[in-house]
């Protein structure tokens, strides 16, 4: 939740779950829906044409690196995953790549997958430090290896996939590629040039910060055509009021500049806690840290720390089956760090976490520095009321002025793996 607009003074450490919806994004999905409400939806679709059909997309274009003709809006990467292998056309003889951090609504679509078409499914070994065996996947590629899944960041910790590195092995062979951005649009560059991937998945409420029920992906010509003779996209969009925060979202995430600075305060805070285990596989790290404590199960610092005015998240080890439970993990907390927190807010977490974990008493939620005002979009588009439609106006109510759209199968898995 955004402070500014409620009057919450909590540290929000949980991007990776929901992003505070900024108020003008709020602004958007409450006026369009409630002009649909009294309108109904094709007037609704009618007003929002040119932001559903050209402004949304030339974001998207801009976020993604990819021509506004490869973005697709939809309801979320997972059913956008589910939804693109539930056509491809694939055959007993095709190898299909996942990894050990798949979330487990990718990996039932993959399983999915494997009991239509009866291909086979092999997952990406890891190296000593966790990172993905690069050499095993330029060793073992092939051109009966017909799909390759990543995820650029993971939901259960915080590594950063070389999905670039990746796309360069699977470039010269006949594989799709498939990368999971939910955890890395907002956070980290993504470029899909760049990646070489034909299918990237997106969620607009996590860094991004814009309405649930509202994603995004980007789908390559190639794979589009391969999906031509079999259905076509079955991609769902999302109802044209969340499309048009979505839109509102993208335009403000386009004007700040992502904070690398700091998540290693976020880990620092954590290590410096007595007891608890950071669960950081890998190399490069994002902006989410996991971790879990030797004594005080995750769930009770959860609550702990909200009492402290400090929201974080619990994960569990069914939401990433194929690697935290090898590690043990049961269940863990997570945080994340957003443009928006600021160094004083690990400070605050720290304080409060060294008191979670041991119980003390809960502090009073602390104040917050204020925070800057949004940049002024770029583009303006009318509010909801237009020429020829009366608007219903409350007494005294303020008056907004709308900007860029406002108003499983669990069969055994090949070793190899």
């Amino acid at each position: 939740m955004n402070e500014k607009s409620h009057g919450d003074r909590r540290i929000h450490l949980n991007a990776a779950g929901a992003g505070r919806m900024p108020a003008a994004v709020r602004e958007v999905l409450t006026e369009w829906t409630r002009f649909e409400d009294r309108y109904g939806p094709y007037e609704l679709d009618e007003r929002l044409e040119d932001v559903l059909h050209r402004q949304i997309h030339e974001h998207l274009a801009a976020l993604l690196g990819a021509p506004p003709g490869d973005t697709f809006l939809c309801t979320g990467a997972a059913d956008a995953f589910a939804a693109v292998l539930s056509r491809l056309p694939l055959g007993p003889r095709d190898r299909v790549w996942a990894t050990p951090y798949e979330s487990a609504a990718n990996l039932s679509a993959v399983f999915a997958l494997r009991a239509r078409t009866g291909c086979r499914l092999e997952v990406v070994p890891l190296g000593p430090d966790g990172d993905l065996d690069l050499e095993w996947m330029a060793r073992h590629i092939g051109d009966d290896v017909a799909l390759v899944c990543v995820p650029y960041v993971p939901s259960g910790c915080g590594i950063v996939h070389p999905v670039e590195d990746i796309g360069r092995i699977l470039a010269p062979h006949r594989c799709l590629y498939a990368v999971d951005a939910s955890y890395a649009a907002g956070q980290l560059p993504v470029d899909v040039a760049r990646i070489g991937c034909h299918l990237l998945t997106g969620d607009g409420w996590r860094f991004l910060r814009g309405p649930y029920a509202a994603g995004f992906a980007g789908v390559a010509p190639r794979l589009r055509e391969a999906l031509a003779p079999h259905g076509g996209l079955p991609l769902l969009p999302p109802h044209g009021a969340a499309a048009a925060a979505l839109n509102e979202a993208l335009v403000l995430n386009a004007a700040v500049s992502a904070r690398t600075d700091l998540a290693p305060g976020l880990r620092a805070a954590v290590e410096d806690t007595a007891g608890t285990e950071l669960i950081a596989p890998g190399r490069l790290q994002s902006g989410i840290v996991t971790f879990r404590h030797e004594d005080v199960p995750a769930a009770l610092v959860r609550r702990r720390l909200a009492d402290r005015g400090v929201v974080v998240w619990k994960t569990v080890a069914e939401e990433v089956p194929l690697y935290l439970p090898k590690r043990g993990v049961v269940t863990a907390v997570r945080a994340s760090v957003h443009h928006d927190n600021s160094a004083k807010d690990i400070e605050v977490f720290a304080d409060a976490l060294k008191d979670a974990v041991t119980g003390t008493r809960p502090l009073p939620a602390p104040a917050r520095h204020p925070q800057p005002p949004a940049p002024a979009p770029h583009t303006v588009v009318s509010r909801p009321a237009a020429a020829g439609i009366p608007r219903a106006r409350a007494a005294g109510r303020r008056h907004l002025t709308l900007v860029t759209g406002r108003p499983p199968d669990t069969g055994p898995l090949r070793p190899g793996a």
